[in-house]
This record gives structure tokens, sequence and C-alpha cells, in this order.
């Protein structure tokens, strides 16, 4: 939107269907009993009321990032599940209610609203250096130079726009580090199935340590070839005390492996 100023009046120029124009009349009809509407204060109005529609866009980023910061420190230190209808709290109203936060779209999230975030400091970064220059001429003794408390209000505009821009700073730094949050979040949890793989990985092979020499005995006497026992048909001596044989060995083993490797 461009603007040219007049001792008399003020031309405004935009490509595509604007609101400010609008609201500045409608601030004018509010106003006129209390102030001397002049172009000066028309241009101030017309700059005051494009700077008020970054605050909605600051507010619902704030809500995000808040919403995004929570849901990372919530779920800190827990292992993301689906959750099913039968673990479910149910309130009094007969409303679900989940206590399992899912974070599988929170690096999206918090992407999406650091481009948002980027996009308005992007967009705010250098108009406080252009207010406070146009203040800086609105308060020197020119002739064509507005007067009155021109410089004042753009001074308040100035204002507004180093806390918005600050305020964006705040909310890319607090994204920052939750993103690096979840990322440590992450390696944690990839860690943690780590060594339980490990673990179960451990276990098995000090089964197959245990079961493999007692295989071997099975596999001797399951032979097809003459083997000690079998000159004494119908006798089950020799099959109870291999297998009470075998039963006692998997039972120090095990207990072994359990003072040994702490399984």
């Amino acid at each position: 939107m461009y603007t040219v100023v007049f001792r008399e009046g003020i031309i405004s120029f935009h490509f595509s269907p604007t609101p400010h124009a609008a609201n500045v009349r409608r601030r004018i009809r509010q106003l006129k009993d209390y102030l001397m509407v002049s172009s000066d204060w028309i241009s101030y109005a017309i700059i005051d009321d494009i700077t008020d529609v970054f605050g909605p866009l600051i507010h619902n980023i704030e809500e995000e990032v808040d919403d995004i910061d929570e849901c990372i420190m919530s779920s800190w230190g827990t292992a993301a599940k689906k959750v099913e209808k039968d673990d479910e709290k149910v309130s009094d109203d007969g409303s679900s209610i989940t206590e399992v936060v899912n974070t599988a779209d929170v690096l999206r999230r918090a992407g999406d609203c650091r481009k948002r975030v980027m996009s308005l400091y992007r967009l705010l970064g250098n108009k406080a250096d252009v207010i406070k220059g146009f203040a800086k001429r609105c308060n020197e003794q020119w002739e064509v130079t507005p007067h009155s408390d021109i410089g004042l209000y753009l001074g308040d505009i100035q204002d507004h726009i180093l806390t918005m821009t600050s305020n964006l700073s705040h909310y890319e730094m607090i994204l920052a580090r939750a993103h690096g949050n979840y990322l440590a979040q992450i390696n944690l949890k990839m860690t943690e199935r780590s060594e339980q793989t490990a673990d179960s990985l451990n276990k098995l092979t000090v089964l197959g340590t245990i079961v493999l020499p007692m295989n071997i005995i099975t596999g001797l006497w399951g032979m097809n070839v003459w083997v000690p026992g079998q000159e004494y048909e119908g006798d089950l001596t020799w099959f109870f005390c291999i297998t009470l044989g075998l039963i006692c060995f998997g039972f120090a083993c095990y207990y072994a492996a359990r003072r040994v490797y702490l399984i």
C-alpha cells in the first residue's frame, strides 16, 4: 500500500482489496469530536492500522509455540504409543480424555511455526528503523514535515514494532530449544531401544549357550546307532537319568548366568 500525503488530504494506492482505509474512516468518525483530524494524522492512522494487523498473527504464533513446548516437555521420557478405546478415560460428561500426548507431528508443527516466525520477522525487521527515521523528520522544524503530536504517535508505533520483533525473537528461541529437546528425546528413545535390543540379544545368547550342550546330548542318544542303555529293552533308567541330568544342567547354567551376567 502506497500513500501520498498532501497538506489538505491523502491519496492511497493499493493493488488488492484492503480493509485499512475503511478502518481509518471508522476511526475518524469515532474520534473527530475529540481531536483535529489532518492529513498527517490520517497517514499515522493508516500506518497504525497496518501495524495492528500483525497483532493477531503474533498472538496465534504465541499460542502455537506454547502448545508445542508443552507437548514436548509433557512427553519427555515417555514412549509414543497408540491409545486404544479401552485405555481411554471417560469423564462424567461422557467425553473421552487421553493422557498420552501424540508427538508424531511435533517436528512438522515446529518447522511450520518457525517458518511463520521468520516470515513475520523478515517483514518487521527493518520497519522500526523506517518509522524511527520518519518520526525524527517529523520532530525537526522543517516546513514540509508533519507537526503537532504525529512524531509522538509514530514513536508509539515504533515501540509497538520493536515489541513485536522482540516477541518473535523470543518465540524463535523457544522453538529452537523445543526442537533441540525433541531431537534429544528421540535420541534418548533410540538409545533406550538399542539397550533393550542388546539386552534381549544377550539373554538369547545365554539361552542358546545353555541349550546347545543339551542338543548335543539329545542328538547323540537320538542317532540310529548303538548307544549305551539299549541293551536293556523296556528299562527307562537311562532315559530318566539323561533327562534329569539335562534338567539339572539347565538349572545350574541358568543360576550361574543370573549370578554372572545379571539377566
